[in-house]
């Protein structure tokens, strides 16, 4: 790949950036420019749109060795955003281990939807069930500078990775973190004016299919949902409603087939749906449904 060849090359940063690029496309990746911009940046310790400015600048030999470490890690299907170490989720950057679930840009919906419902109270009270990286509670957090978050996981260790996030984006003192497994950890007047999650949803037969480097990388714990995709499901829309005040709202995230189990379960459960909203991509993203007795 970058090693020495026996004619010289001038391994500039365009040089790099290009056989980088044409590689990563030949190999099928999703965005093989962007891989290509962050993996350099992150070898030479330097932000994206520094590479344009210093497009003809030869890189130094130890430099190009760390790029090409990177760039074989990645062809050997380790995620780029774990071998950088960050992800921008919501216009934040975010701390990202293979601990935590990478943050899904579909995913900004569920904040978008939370700080819409929470815009006009005086002090909303939020919980975000299954918080690995600690985007969603983070982000609603940095936007919303009245809100009080609990953000739970049964994970410490991804438990860990979102206190350095809020630390990081300075919200540590609005949130407190809790190592529970959905609500068993937490106290029973613990109530909550929206319960906001993106919890596993992926069926077996679904996770099989997925692609190779989610299946082998990233956390499993984050996106099994049992046989049918609907296992955390069970537990969470009933359990949400003991600590929902009156009136409260409940998000959730889901599949993308999913739609109709979704409705069927919350009705089941006393909510009142309010919508389920498709993404970007036309497809159901999220549901919100209301808790009224």
């Amino acid at each position: 790949m970058l090693k020495d060849r026996r004619m010289a090359t001038a391994w500039t940063i365009r040089a790099l950036m290009e056989w980088t690029e044409k590689h990563f496309q030949q190999k099928g990746f999703e965005s093989p420019r962007l891989e290509a911009q962050l993996l350099l940046a992150h070898a030479l310790e330097c932000r994206r749109v520094e590479l344009y400015t210093r497009w003809d600048e030869v890189i130094q030999d130890d430099r190009r060795g760390r790029f090409r470490e990177l760039v074989q890690r990645r062809l050997e299907g380790c995620p780029a955003m774990y071998l950088v170490g960050r992800r921008e989720f919501y216009t934040i950057d975010f701390e990202v281990t293979p601990a935590v679930l990478i943050p899904r840009p579909e995913t900004e919906l569920l904040v978008t939807e939370t700080l819409k419902k929470i815009r006009e109270m005086p002090e909303p009270h939020v919980l975000d069930v299954g918080t690995g990286s600690g985007c969603i509670a983070v982000a609603i957090a940095h936007r919303a500078r009245n809100a009080k978050v609990m953000a739970v996981d049964v994970s410490t260790d991804a438990l860990a990775v979102a206190r350095r996030n809020a630390e990081r984006h300075g919200v540590q003192d609005r949130i407190t973190f809790l190592a529970s497994d959905l609500f068993r950890g937490m106290a029973e007047n613990d109530t909550f004016d929206v319960i906001a999650s993106n919890p596993p949803y992926v069926s077996r037969d679904e996770f099989d299919q997925l692609a190779e480097h989610v299946r082998r990388y990233e956390p499993k714990l984050a996106l099994d949902g049992g046989v049918d995709g609907f296992a955390v499901y069970d537990q969470l829309i009933p359990g949400a409603r003991k600590h929902l005040r009156q009136g409260g709202w409940l998000l959730l995230e889901i599949g993308a087939s999913q739609e109709a189990g979704i409705r069927e379960r919350l009705e089941k459960s006393g909510y009142v749906i309010e919508r389920v909203q498709h993404d970007d991509s036309g497809l159901p993203r999220l549901a919100i449904a209301q808790k009224k007795d």
